[in-house]
């Protein structure tokens, strides 16, 4: 299974710049993207239902604004949109799809601000990411051996995370140490995912490749690459034996992320 994961900084603005051409030669089986910002009145109607895919969007309440899509050529059983932080949740920054057997969370974490004026909102944010993870049961309301529950579970976790986990992740790890998607309490959440079980499987493959994700669009900053791995694909403990490839599609343009993508 190939799944791709794409901040596509305005879904409309990619369209208009061979989206739909880029989704049919990647063959994905699923691509997650963020920040869309678009609510449904306003997605092209060739964006609504792909050829070859179903798709289940989450558009933010305020227009022009936030939000994530999946594209996906299985039909889930379920799909949630809400995690229980209503500022969030309002921001259409989370998707969750059950495939009866794995579940897939598409996610657009916040910045947090360049000043940090929203990072507290960033960290609570993460803070009610580990708990519904760590719910997953409940949430979805299945037995556990359904979605294989506790321990067993298997979830595929991409989107961007707004964080820079270590330094081999940005260009710049020492002018950037205090700054936002690079302070310690930032990091320290990346950790916390670590720790409960999960794989950076970029990583896990390519341990000492610097590549980014996403780049500033001053200074010329993606031609110098001088850029931030904040983009990530997640797999519990369990699937990480059944990882093939991650990969980083610099080449991909249309907008200051580029994709990235994992093979299970």
């Amino acid at each position: 299974m190939k799944i791709i994961s794409w901040n596509v900084n305005g879904l409309r603005a990619v369209h208009k710049k061979g989206f739909l051409e880029w989704l049919r030669k990647s063959k994905a089986d699923i691509v997650c993207l963020q920040e869309i910002k678009a609510q449904m009145d306003k997605v092209p109607a060739e964006l609504l239902n792909p050829a070859g895919y179903l798709a289940f969007y989450n558009p933010a309440a305020r227009p022009g604004y936030s939000g994530t899509v999946v594209f996906t050529k299985q039909r889930p059983l379920k799909v949630i949109t809400k995690i229980g932080f209503e500022q969030f949740d309002n921001e259409g920054r989370m998707l969750c799809l059950d495939f009866s057997d794995f579940i897939l969370i598409n996610l657009y974490l916040p910045h947090g601000g360049r000043s940090k004026e929203n990072l507290g909102y960033k960290l609570e944010v993460y803070k009610y990411l580990f708990k519904y993870l760590k719910n997953l049961d409940s949430r979805w309301n299945l037995p556990r051996t359904a979605i294989r529950g506790g321990n067993d579970r298997r979830v595929v976790l991409v989107g961007d995370f707004n964080i820079a986990h270590e330094e081999i992740d940005l260009a710049r790890p020492k002018e950037n140490q205090n700054n936002i998607m690079f302070t310690p309490e930032e990091r320290l959440q990346i950790e916390k995912l670590v720790k409960m079980g999960f794989t950076d499987t970029f990583r896990q493959l390519h341990p000492s490749d610097k590549k980014y994700t996403w780049w500033p669009y001053f200074a010329n900053a993606r031609a110098r690459d001088l850029g931030w791995r904040i983009d990530y694909a997640f797999v519990s403990k369990n699937l990480a034996p059944k990882l093939k490839r991650a990969e980083i599609l610099t080449a991909v343009a249309g907008s200051d992320h580029c994709p990235i993508k994992v093979e299970i």
